[in-house]
């Protein structure tokens, strides 16, 4: 049984999962809190089709550093690392 999180994580039970394959509690809460983070096989195209302005603002979403100073296949690494 998933545990209550708080209010700042949305989905308890894709939490739990993440933490028990290891995942960090920060990669784990944003996970969860995704929009759709219970379905799977999105339907976004791969990180090299977008352009550097949305490679750019997903960076910004998610609060990646040094995003300004990022190339496109930089932004790619950074988002697919973070």
């Amino acid at each position: 049984m998933a545990k209550n999180h708080g209010p700042s994580v949305k989905d308890d039970e894709t939490y739990q999962a993440l933490r028990e394959d290891g995942a960090s509690k920060e990669k784990a809460a944003r996970i969860a809190n995704a929009k759709g983070a219970s379905k799977k096989g999105g339907k976004s195209e791969p990180y090299e089709e977008w352009t550097k302005d949305e490679l750019y603002d997903r960076a910004q979403e998610i609060g990646v550093e040094g995003r300004s100073d990022m190339s496109k296949p930089q932004l790619v690494k950074a988002l697919r690392n973070h």
